[in-house]
């Protein structure tokens, strides 16, 4: 369980649930690091979000378009 702070801090840092009905994030996964989700439509065509802690203590926030076979089409990185 330890290892889920990061992604309960990052969760908890953009608003929690009130976040989640927001955006229409769905499908929330952690790990040591990071947090991942699905989103809902936007202006950016994308609908995967990851956020991941780097080493200088910011976050690093990569939208993509998954597509039915899972494969991973980068839009924009913050």
């Amino acid at each position: 369980m330890s290892n889920l702070i990061v992604a309960e801090t990052i969760l908890k840092t953009l608003g929690g649930n009130k976040f989640r009905m927001m955006t229409g994030a769905k499908n929330l996964a952690g790990d040591e690091n990071s947090l991942s989700m699905r989103i809902g439509r936007n202006s950016s065509n994308s609908n995967y979000l990851k956020i991941t802690l780097n080493s200088l203590d910011t976050y690093d926030m990569k939208f993509c378009k998954l597509t039915r076979k899972f494969e991973e089409k980068s839009v924009t990185e913050y």
